[in-house]
């Protein structure tokens, strides 16, 4: 029987020391995509609780971010540049200083990277459409852009190998670009990025090519993605389509375990009386583990998740407490449930400080973030 105190093997000989896990999260602590001390001290505060530690999504090219970001100091992280190196480092020794493996998760937040669009740079999308939910201009990639952000995966996962990492996620979910380019609502192109699996298989053959040159042995690579993208009418696709599309990833490439992004972790699909953990388990290739996550926010929800899945993945839970997934794998302490001013102060990064702050509650940070649009309509893109 499982349990979440269990060590996990991945396939290439990584072990983990429990099957909790701390998914990516957005710090709002970046200086200019940089490293600063205030996500090393988020870091610090959280390198001692789940065994496999994510960092918030880093974008691989230049016109890849910031993405839900209002200010120089609140930036998303990046990692398209050698200049980033010394930060990333740093950060790499702080999520494993206590023996945790820390990855990046890699992205290219594509439409979604407000804050260009906030300096006057263009933003961009698999092709031209209407983005009326966002309140800027879209543009479409031109061939040679979609070429180059592939070969931008692949310079970014040498460069996390550099700094230290353990792995890397590949961001495959919630709307950014490789979840766009799977989509049919996003993605309307006539030449070959047009085929709704083409470019998340490129971007994989391109990391896995790096992974062999530069990466030690037991380098972990996973991939994240949103199991559907059905909003009203505006089908992007069912998880029919994506559990093929990760059929296809895991059989052609050696991935140590697929992450699917959920509101809760039992949920299922409309058509379905399983979950969406069981459905895609299937079509996971010999020896990947599956992570799943949503609505994990005590010991017995954890152990509830851990029926359908190898490991767990506590987001908000795991903010709120910075030590919750060692208290619920232990089982010493009482878990934190309710932000406290100590908290607050103490574990959160100012950016993060801002977003919970009782004055600026979630329609108020969209605003920020995204300028006079509709917040709710927005989620649902």
């Amino acid at each position: 029987m499982k349990k979440l105190s269990d060590e996990v093997v991945f396939k290439h000989g990584a072990v983990i020391k429990n099957r909790m896990v701390q998914p990516p999260m957005l710090t709002n602590s970046g200086m200019n995509g940089e490293v600063s001390e205030d996500t090393l001290s988020y870091w610090k505060a959280r390198s001692n609780s789940a065994g496999l530690v994510i960092t918030e999504y880093n974008y691989v090219s230049e016109n890849g971010g910031p993405s839900m970001t209002w200010a120089d100091n609140r930036t998303q992280l990046a990692i398209y540049d050698d200049k980033f190196l010394p930060g990333l480092t740093k950060l790499a020794q702080t999520m494993k200083e206590h023996g945790n493996k820390a990855l990046v998760q890699l992205a290219h937040t594509e439409r979604e990277a407000n804050y260009r669009a906030h300096l006057g740079l263009p933003v961009y999308a698999p092709t031209t459409a209407d983005y009326s939910f966002l309140p800027y201009e879209v543009k479409g990639f031109t061939t040679e852009q979609v070429e180059q952000v592939v070969k931008d995966f692949g310079a970014a996962t040498k460069r996390a190998i550099e700094a230290g990492f353990d792995g890397i996620e590949i961001h495959g979910a919630n709307h950014y670009l490789i979840q766009q380019f799977f989509s049919r609502f996003s993605n309307k192109r006539t030449d070959k990025w047009g085929e709704a699996d083409s470019f998340p298989l490129a971007v994989a053959e391109e990391v896995f090519k790096v992974v062999k040159k530069y990466a030690p042995q037991d380098f972990i690579v996973g991939y994240r993605i949103s199991p559907e993208e059905i909003n009203g009418d505006n089908i992007g696709y069912t998880w029919h389509e994506s559990t093929e599309l990760i059929g296809k990833l895991t059989k052609k490439f050696d991935f140590d375990y697929i992450h699917l992004s959920l509101p809760v972790y039992n949920a299922r699909p409309s058509d379905s009386d399983k979950t969406f953990a069981e459905l895609f388990k299937p079509y996971l290739g010999n020896g990947t583990k599956l992570i799943i996550v949503g609505g994990v926010m005590d010991k017995q929800a954890a152990e509830d998740a851990l029926k359908y899945t190898d490991l767990v993945a506590a987001g908000r839970a795991q903010i709120i407490d910075a030590n919750f997934a060692r208290k619920v794998v232990t089982g010493e302490g009482s878990i934190i449930s309710e932000i406290t001013e100590e908290e607050l102060q103490q574990k959160f990064t100012p950016g993060l400080r801002e977003v919970f702050d009782k004055e600026t509650k979630r329609p108020n940070f969209a605003k920020k973030a995204f300028g006079e649009l509709d917040y709710d309509k927005a989620l649902k893109y």
